[in-house]
């Protein structure tokens, strides 16, 4: 059985690495906000808004409680 110490480290590690992994990856969204490049409607971005609020609402409910896991996948209509 895993000693606290190590359930801690571990919780650590993987947090800090997936949060960073997703921090790059919402950045990465904002770069389709340049308009010479990409052509999007408000609908889309509503869409994609929603979507990461969705999931970050549902994080914060999976860490105040012991339910199990939702999985969502994003698309975009059209």
């Amino acid at each position: 059985m895993p000693k606290e110490s190590d359930k801690r480290a571990n919780f650590v590690r993987l947090a800090e690495g997936r949060t960073q992994l997703a921090l790059d990856a919402i950045r990465k969204i904002g770069n389709l906000s340049n308009g010479r490049a990409y052509e999007y409607t408000d609908a889309d971005v509503k869409a994609i808004i929603k979507a990461l609020r969705d999931a970050t609402a549902d994080i914060e409910r999976k860490f105040n409680s012991s339910t199990g896991e939702t999985f969502n996948k994003f698309r975009l209509k059209g």
